[in-house]
């Protein structure tokens, strides 16, 4: 940035306070010197040092020259014959001027040159970090905005001047991201007397406005983070009085192209990542038609065939038969009714859809409509229900934890075999209301309790009634009891078996009498 009217002002009265000082020094120095005996060429050395001295402390070489002509004039007046005036009677002593005059600048002018040299050292050594630490912020950013962020604030620090960066939204230009230099406080943007430049640039996909012949007359010099016809936005840096160098110039397009080639390499991940999950998507979908269509076919085949029978048969069968192919129908129609509400309830949880509609519900009497629901399913089966506390209450969706109610035992009775216990308890946990559906089967290995909540994931246990399952229904719980504020989760049934836990958050109720 150039400096203002105070920061100069403040760097004349540095430098020339430096000089004076070091002049002064010299001066008692050369004083001390000559009351000692010294000759006059040692004194001559302590001004030539002075100007060496001069030369590095200050920031231009005027200093250093007017140090010289100075140190002249103060040697001649202080400490030749006759002292305090400038005039000198010997011969020698015009050459002596000289010759001191010219040590004095040649010295001053090598110290300034090695001062430059040293300062263009440390400023290639430090633009060169810079693009170091640019090269990794932009090989660790994840996203579109991180990436842009990293490489705005990179440019800003180097050039030490403001960025502004204007996204491309699909041809649109984004709203302005202002990235102002460290040493600026505050960061005026003229939006409106800029953005033709800005839109040319997005067009033409080449730089304009300040220091260019295309809109010259702007405060911001207009690049493109581009790569290949590929444009992804217009960066501008700040060009008020002062122009980029050519070593500044090569290195903003060099951080734009790293910056549009990791925005390329971005844009490839996220499109790769798209394609894998669609692919994926798909797969599922192909793989679940496959599973459905067999499932349903299944139970449709059996009432089908059952209710044809009826048809063509019915008044030849007993009672007897009749109830039992009656029953058949009625087992494969809530069967599939159970697996049709378990579609429903996955379809609109993929979508977002699946809205609680909460409230303050007596837990026992949740527990007691699924199991109404269930019980006629639990038939060769054990099925025992204990409540610790009869007047426990939860804040929840009635209906959905009432399929996650049927979910559970429904799958411990397609993997226990007939005979097998099932007990359901409730009771607290703290502010939790705890239930748990535990029963007296083979149990589930412990490489499967990690995965036995994704969806799809049936496990390789044996289904007692050899009906396949689609790996939705404890899925299905998951998401409905997360939705919920509550965690569920799987554990051994000592000696053998396995025990479902769910909790549901409790809602504290004053009875009236």
């Amino acid at each position: 940035m150039i400096k203002d009217d105070h920061q100069c002002k403040y760097e004349v009265f540095k430098n020339t306070a430096k000089s004076i000082g070091i002049l002064t020094v010299c001066t008692l120095l050369g004083f001390l010197f000559y009351r000692s005996g010294f000759t006059e060429a040692n004194i001559i050395m302590v001004y030539i040092l002075g100007v060496l001295l001069t030369s590095i402390a200050a920031s231009h070489q005027i200093y250093s020259l007017i140090s010289s002509v100075a140190s002249v004039f103060l040697f001649n007046f202080l400490f030749t014959h006759p002292r305090f005036s400038f005039t000198a009677y010997e011969t020698g002593y015009p050459v002596t001027f000289i010759v001191m005059f010219l040590t004095a600048y040649i010295t001053g002018t090598f110290a300034l040159r090695y001062k430059e040299q040293a300062k263009c050292s440390a400023q290639v050594a430090y633009r060169t970090r810079i693009l170091f630490e640019t090269n990794h912020l932009l090989s660790k950013a994840e996203d579109k905005s991180e990436i842009i962020n990293a490489a705005a604030q990179q440019m800003a620090k180097l050039l030490n001047r403001n960025i502004v960066v204007f996204e491309n939204m699909e041809g649109f230009l984004s709203d302005p991201k202002m990235f102002p230099a460290d040493s600026v406080v505050s960061l005026i943007y003229d939006r409106k007397k800029e953005l033709a430049a800005v839109e040319w640039v997005l067009k033409n996909n080449h730089s304009a406005g300040a220091t260019t012949q295309i809109l010259y007359d702007l405060s911001y010099l207009y690049l493109p983070m581009s790569v290949n016809d590929r444009i992804y936005g217009v960066v501008g840096i700040e060009s008020v009085d002062c122009t980029l160098d050519a070593l500044e110039y090569d290195i903003s397009l060099s951080i734009l192209g790293e910056c549009a080639l990791a925005l390329e390499n971005e844009k490839n991940v996220r499109e790769k990542k798209a394609a894998a999950i669609l692919a994926e998507s798909e797969q599922l979908r192909a793989n679940l038609l496959r599973t459905i269509s067999h499932d349903l076919r299944t139970p449709l085949t059996t009432i089908l065939g059952n209710a044809s029978s009826l048809m063509s048969n019915g008044d030849s069968f007993d009672a007897e038969t009749k109830k039992q192919v009656y029953s058949d129908i009625y087992d494969d129609s809530v069967w599939l009714l159970s697996l049709v509400e378990n579609l429903l309830y996955a379809t609109r949880i993929e979508e977002g859809r699946m809205a609680l509609h909460t409230s303050t519900e007596l837990f026992s009497d949740i527990v007691e409509e699924a199991v109404k629901h269930i019980s006629r399913k639990a038939e060769g089966h054990s099925l025992t229900v204990v409540h610790e506390d009869d007047l426990m209450f939860v804040k929840a969706d009635a209906k959905l934890v009432v399929q996650v109610i049927i979910n559970l035992i429904d799958n411990a009775i397609k993997y226990t075999p007939s005979g097998s216990s099932i007990l359901l308890s409730t009771g607290r946990n703290g502010d939790m209301a705890e239930i748990k559906v535990a029963d007296t089967g083979p149990g589930i290995p412990d490489r499967e309790k990690k995965k036995i909540f994704d969806k799809f994931y049936c496990g390789t246990n044996e289904i007692a009634d050899n009906r396949r399952s689609l790996g939705l229904g404890l899925y299905l719980c998951k998401s409905i009891i997360e939705a919920h504020g509550g965690t569920i989760c799987v554990m051994d049934h000592l000696p053998h078996g396995a025990v479902f836990l769910f909790t549901l958050p409790i809602k504290e109720v004053t009875l009236h009498e």
